[in-house]
């Protein structure tokens, strides 16, 4: 059990695991929660010490670098692919053909661009304590919404998001996803983390109906673009408030 649980954090970190496949990360993927605490855990805690020595923008700026080393930015690369798919016009094989292209088009480079400098500038408006909750709510989150696209979305190509799209149809590992999520929302985030767990769940079904009008279904890509953009809008929403 052990083991199948490093896969996962293999997969959604730069720890690596000498067991990591795709089937064994699926069948657990109900626990991506988990990682996105361990996850929230220690970067929030870094951002937490620096805020009482560096200047917020600062902080900020060291906060997102490390949520770039800590993840290996294994799915914002799938948020550039997202963007040069959606922007290509014609039919959904052209569209999911640019996304599987492995150069990245002007429409990727300026999505990755306006993420980094959004999750900058929003991390930048906080502190403190707030700032650990900002962090470790926003991973929690970001971890569940991919969860939950797998769970109710249909594959767009054979792939690798085939076996997460399988195995999530079990709705007792969403239950137990949902679950794992919503403690430490409630307890940590109260009202906030509700309020920020409705946004990830709208920018969840929202991504959805995009991506199987443009694609005809959900892929990797897809699933890497709910996780950074539903980070980004969890954090938006938690400065808001």
């Amino acid at each position: 059990m052990l083991k199948e649980i490093g896969s996962v954090f293999s997969f959604l970190t730069i720890f690596p695991s000498s067991n990591a496949t795709l089937e064994t990360i699926a069948k657990y993927m109900y626990i991506f929660p988990i990682v996105g605490i361990t996850i929230g855990l220690l970067i929030g805690s870094f951002g937490f010490g620096l805020s009482f020595f560096l200047d917020p923008l600062l902080v900020s700026l060291l906060v997102v670098a490390s949520i770039a080393i800590v993840t290996g930015i294994h799915h914002t690369d799938g948020l550039s692919d997202f963007a040069d798919g959606l922007m290509v016009k014609g039919s959904k094989d052209k569209k999911l053909k640019a996304m599987k292209d492995i150069s990245t088009g002007s429409a990727g480079i300026a999505g990755i661009v306006l993420y980094f400098i959004g999750l900058i500038v929003t991390i930048s408006l906080t502190s403190g304590f707030d700032l650990f909750r900002a962090i470790l709510l926003s991973e929690i989150l970001a971890k569940f919404s991919m969860v939950l696209m797998a769970s109710l979305g249909t594959s767009a190509s054979l792939g690798s998001n085939s076996p997460f799209v399988k195995i999530m149809k079990d709705k007792k590992k969403l239950t137990a996803a949902f679950i794992i999520m919503l403690v430490p929302i409630v307890f940590v985030g109260e009202t906030t983390g509700l309020v920020m767990l409705g946004v990830t769940i709208v920018l969840t079904m929202f991504l959805l109906f995009i991506s199987t009008r443009s694609f005809g279904g959900i892929t990797g890509d897809v699933l890497g673009t709910t996780n950074e953009l539903t980070r980004l809008a969890s954090l938006m929403v938690f400065v808001s408030i």
